[in-house]
């Protein structure tokens, strides 16, 4: 019990603050304050793991930046797997474009989750939110509960956003590993890329599995932060003006 301690005071503070701007959002949301709530709570981990996103961003782009030196590091260690990868990881370490630092956005938002589900599958925290609803269905509500009512179009709205979401997500994760020359930093060449290279763009779709056995609250929660980094793709991402120089250089 004692080991929980701190994960029970974390729920019990995450609940506090909920309900409090659940009452603050009442007045605007009506029915929907809660969910409301969840969708600003949700912003604002965003907003406070931001920096690491940008960071993820150049990162993505030192990487790209590398692809010829890369393909030069492919051409000359073809016959030598484990060199090519070990040479691959030292000119990214040299660079600053640390692959795995572009895990630390998404890692980061599993305590968050984690505690969305607490507070909506528990009575941790006392703050009565187990008896929130949204269009009359609980958020505490999973799909293994029943899909009548409301449920069945709620869910099917939410879950329908995640997949096109996670559709969209792993087109571009296909296009930036062709850009770059390199599926999470490793060689496309070699053994276990082309397996890499496939599971990866399926990534984002595990989203959607996920939310399958969440509750309604954490399903908002991954919808709200699957759509705002959609955006954050697209802003974030857009494509940059090539250098006349580097025009030149392709078109000779």
């Amino acid at each position: 019990m004692l080991a929980f301690a701190p994960l029970h005071d974390v729920v019990g503070a995450a609940g506090t603050a909920l309900s409090w701007l659940t009452d603050l959002l009442e007045p605007l949301a009506g029915g929907m304050a809660t969910a409301a709530a969840i969708v600003l709570f949700t912003v604002a981990v965003r907003l406070l793991i931001s920096p690491l996103t940008v960071a993820q961003v150049r990162g993505e782009r030192r990487r790209a930046a590398l692809a010829p030196q890369v393909r030069d590091l492919q051409q000359r260690y073809a016959d030598d797997p484990a060199a090519l990868q070990r040479e691959v990881f030292a000119l990214y370490s040299k660079a600053g474009a640390n692959p795995i630092a572009g895990c630390l956005p998404l890692l980061l938002q599993a305590p968050f989750l984690l505690v969305l589900y607490r507070l909506f599958t528990t009575s941790e925290g006392g703050t009565g939110l187990l008896d929130e609803r949204l269009g009359g269905v609980p958020l505490g509500h999973h799909l293994s509960d029943g899909l009548g009512g409301a449920a069945g179009p709620l869910f099917a709205v939410l879950l329908a956003v995640l997949l096109v979401v996670a559709w969209w997500s792993s087109r571009r994760a296909r296009r930036a590993s062709a850009a770059v020359g390199t599926v999470a930093g490793t060689p496309t060449e070699g053994p276990g890329a082309a397996v890499l290279g496939r599971l990866l763009p399926l990534l984002p779709f595990t989203t959607v599995l996920v939310a399958l056995v969440l509750p309604l609250a954490a399903v908002i929660y991954l919808v709200t932060t699957s759509v705002w980094s959609a955006a954050e793709q697209a802003v974030l991402r857009r494509p940059q003006a090539v250098p006349p120089s580097q025009a030149l250089d392709r078109n000779s």
